[in-house]
């Protein structure tokens, strides 16, 4: 979901489309570069990148107003289904480029950890099922490999202070001072809800009906989330959009 300046929601899918074409390899080649070299996609990036053949993928969007999705031919979050592009057309937003190779593959690479419960302002979820699972799945599965405290590694780290009350916890590097707990009477942060709204979520209880179609047959139901989504809120404001995903097509 989008929510702009307006407070007008939308409904988006985003689209990473390679700029190098597509190409592919055959069965037998791929099974014998498993064999004599599992390095290969790897090197081949790595070689791309310094001898300035950049590789570039363009972002483009399809953008749905908030209301149509009830009245869609068909439940927009379903994902078996493809937004026709006659319907909603694809608008090219960016492009993400990967210059540079890692210094240190360890620190950079293994050690990142693309979050999907990490939104600014003005994104927020949607009803797509795998969405929600992937909202808590990916958190939890970088806490049991990096730590707790995985925000905090340089490569995860905001580029703008987080002020919060957590404290503790393995390899922790930030220091922590009084209070850490709230409510507080020390004058400690606190949300402010007038001047930065919750707008880019579904909220408990809140229903929208979908079309659903089986066997041919067109009937009416209701989408109803278990619960509010969590966000993490990683900048103060929107500046940009930040791709976590190789994937080609997500729906928010």
């Amino acid at each position: 979901m989008w929510v702009n300046a307006k407070g007008q929601k939308f409904w988006v899918k985003y689209h990473f489309r390679t700029d190098q074409g597509i190409d592919f390899l055959t069965q037998g080649e791929a099974d014998r570069l498993a064999g004599v070299d599992g390095d290969y996609h790897t090197r081949d990036l790595y070689e791309a990148i310094e001898r300035g053949d950049h590789p570039s993928w363009t972002l483009k969007m399809q953008i749905m107003p908030f209301d149509e999705a009830k009245t869609y031919r068909f439940n927009p979050f379903d994902l078996t289904k493809v937004w026709p592009h006659a319907d909603y057309p694809l608008i090219e937003v960016g492009r993400m480029t990967l210059d540079r190779n890692p210094t240190d593959y360890h620190t950079e690479i293994e050690q990142a950890a693309f979050d999907v419960s990490n939104l600014v302002p003005g994104i927020g979820p949607s009803p797509d099922k795998m969405l929600p699972g992937r909202i808590f799945s990916y958190a939890d599965a970088h806490r049991a490999r990096i730590g707790v405290n995985y925000k905090q590694i340089p490569v995860n780290r905001p580029k703008v202070p987080v002020h919060s009350y957590s404290k503790d916890g393995l390899m922790r590097v930030e220091n922590a001072s009084d209070p850490v707990y709230a409510p507080n009477s020390k004058g400690g942060p606190k949300a402010d809800p007038e001047k930065y709204p919750r707008v880019e979520v579904w909220r408990r209880g809140e229903r929208s009906s979908m079309p659903l179609t089986r066997n041919g047959r067109t009937t009416t139901t209701s989408v109803r989330p278990a619960r509010s989504c969590a966000r993490s809120w990683i900048t103060p404001h929107a500046t940009g959009w930040s791709p976590t995903s190789s994937a080609t097509s997500k729906t928010e």
